[in-house]
């Protein structure tokens, strides 16, 4: 006679090893459970930070696009430049310098970082905002 091996039944405790089971551990070990408030506030702060980063993305674009001196008649740069007309909250003429397009770099790049740190802040400070 030989043993064959039984199939699995119900009940019967399926172990590759002889260590016994983790006990169950909590997601969030001590803290709030997860609730809709949360998820919907996450959210909200995910977007803002999306949407700064993409606005620093476009100014920073049009100033990239104007340092190496792009095609003003090409259809992309008139519409990075008129999204970055509207993105660099009034930056544009903050310095002069003797060179444009150094102009163009510095004011650009300046409202990119302002985009970038008040985007971050805002984010922030609503997740904070979470009960």
């Amino acid at each position: 006679m030989t043993d064959t091996p039984k199939p699995p039944q119900a009940g019967d405790q399926l172990v590759a090893s002889s260590v016994p089971p983790r006990p169950h551990r909590p997601a969030r070990p001590g803290g709030a459970p997860v609730t809709a408030w949360r998820r919907i506030v996450a959210s909200v702060a995910y977007v803002v930070k999306v949407a700064s980063r993409v606005a620093a993305l476009v100014v920073l674009l049009y100033a990239v696009f104007t340092v190496f001196k792009a095609n003003p008649a090409n259809v992309w740069y008139q519409f990075v430049e008129s999204l970055a007309s509207w993105s660099s909250l009034g930056l544009s003429n903050l310095f002069q310098l003797a060179d444009p397009r150094w102009t163009t770099l510095v004011n650009y790049g300046l409202a990119a970082v302002v985009w970038l740190i008040f985007g971050s802040a805002l984010a922030s400070l609503i997740r904070r905002a979470a009960p």
